[in-house]
């Protein structure tokens, strides 16, 4: 059986080939069960993504409010940079960790210290109020991406861009 996105499946239509990853771990749109496919993600895209956007894309993953903390719900998204892809200066609504996939990742929070690169395999978060002051592809040549997690108000705007 494989699993994919937390679900396991038996029928051969949804197997992986060799060498290819989960789709949720790389955001690649796949045919799936009406299981999967009817996930609400909370994610809310600014008005203009363009206003925002330099080379970043953000696919939601999976939303789920915490029955063991009232109000408040865990959000999964996946965020592809294209080579030399950033986003531009951001704060989240609550906590964030985030998990390198691919690539290595260039980032900055107010709260944690200077800049630094992180590569696929390595993690870090952001505490709730910080500003996400640098977060983009530390290469050139080579697509990165990773998987963020937010712990936030139920129905939240999860990601506001400027100040």
């Amino acid at each position: 059986m494989d699993v994919i996105g937390g679900v396991g499946f038996r029928d051969q239509r949804y197997r992986l080939g060799p060498g290819q990853r989960g789709a949720f771990a790389v955001g690649i749109k796949r045919r799936f069960p009406p299981r999967v496919q009817k996930i609400k993600p909370l994610f809310v895209s600014p008005p203009n993504p363009t206003a925002h956007a330099e080379g970043d894309k953000v696919t939601p993953v999976r939303a789920e409010k915490l029955p063991n903390v009232p109000g408040k719900s865990l959000t999964a998204v996946v965020v592809n940079y294209v080579p030399g892809g950033k986003s531009a200066r951001h704060h989240h609504s609550g906590s964030v960790f985030a998990y390198v996939l691919s690539g290595e990742i260039r980032s900055e929070n107010s709260a944690t210290g200077p800049a630094r690169v992180y590569k696929a395999g390595e993690s870090f978060f952001e505490p709730p109020g910080s500003e996400h002051l640098v977060s983009e592809n530390a290469s050139a040549t080579e697509p990165a991406s990773l998987l963020a997690v937010f712990v936030a108000d139920d129905g939240a705007q999860l990601t506001t861009f400027g100040k």
